[in-house]
């Protein structure tokens, strides 16, 4: 929790006193962006597979078989997107942020630019943070899209939906205010992913061992924490917008 109102705090100074690490935050998003591009891709076609099969079976039996576009959309947009686009940067970009971190703590350049009077949280942690943060809603959209088209052609190829309908109850269902939600889960799945990976790689001591150790920590806490704020804002929406979740 420090590090991240550390973070955040610098952030906001570093873009008022024009010292933010552009060079850096740039870098940063483009690895990530390479990373976890065609992962998002893979991933986003078995999730709108699974959710279409799922659902259509259940509204197949209660003879709904009209409303699939709308529930299978509903269930990319408001839970499969986010969640795979938290899982996919808190294993390949959290792992990898943890790692270049803990191999700089053990060298010693984490302590060679305090003692140079240089912040390692502005120096490093902020450029991430920010890249992360840019990164997350583009991934986001992007599962959204292939998810949402791999459904589509499982209910037309496969459950006999006419394409009509489909689109007509996604349509009638899914509004802004469901695609707000997911982008604002995978912001905050994003944050949440590059603060542990900062964390872990910035306390990492003993050796190769140690980073190590690091990764692998930083990957088990991130998977753990997007699901459990994964419940936390799914309970608060469904309080606040029950009619759009149901």
């Amino acid at each position: 929790m420090a590090l991240a109102v550390e973070a955040t705090r610098g952030a906001v100074t570093d873009l008022v006193g024009r010292r933010f690490q552009w060079a850096e935050t740039t870098g940063q998003a483009w690895y990530l962006i390479t990373v976890t591009a065609i992962p998002a891709v893979l991933m986003a076609i078995p999730f709108g597979v699974v959710v279409t099969v799922q659902v259509g079976n259940l509204i197949h039996q209660v003879g709904a078989d009209s409303l699939l576009g709308a529930a299978g959309g509903m269930g990319v947009i408001q839970q499969g997107a986010p969640m795979a686009t938290g899982l996919l940067l808190g294993g390949a970009g959290t792992a990898t942020i943890a790692a270049d971190l803990g191999a700089r703590t053990i060298r010693e350049e984490i302590d060679a630019l305090r003692t140079m009077g240089i912040s390692p949280v502005h120096r490093l942690v902020i450029p991430r943070m920010v890249a992360m943060l840019f990164v997350a809603p583009l991934l986001n959209v992007l599962i959204i899209f292939v998810g949402v088209i791999a459904g589509y052609a499982v209910a037309i190829g496969v459950q006999n939906v006419t394409p009509g309908s489909y689109w007509a109850t996604f349509g009638s269902f899914a509004s802004l205010v469901d695609l707000a939600i997911s982008m604002v889960k995978a912001l905050v799945f994003g944050f949440v992913v590059v603060i542990i990976g900062c964390q872990r790689g910035l306390e990492a001591k003993g050796g190769p061992r140690g980073v190590a150790d690091g990764v692998n920590a930083s990957v088990v806490l991130s998977v753990v924490a997007i699901s459990m704020v994964n419940v936390g804002i799914t309970q608060l929406v469904s309080m606040f917008y029950p009619i759009k979740v149901a």
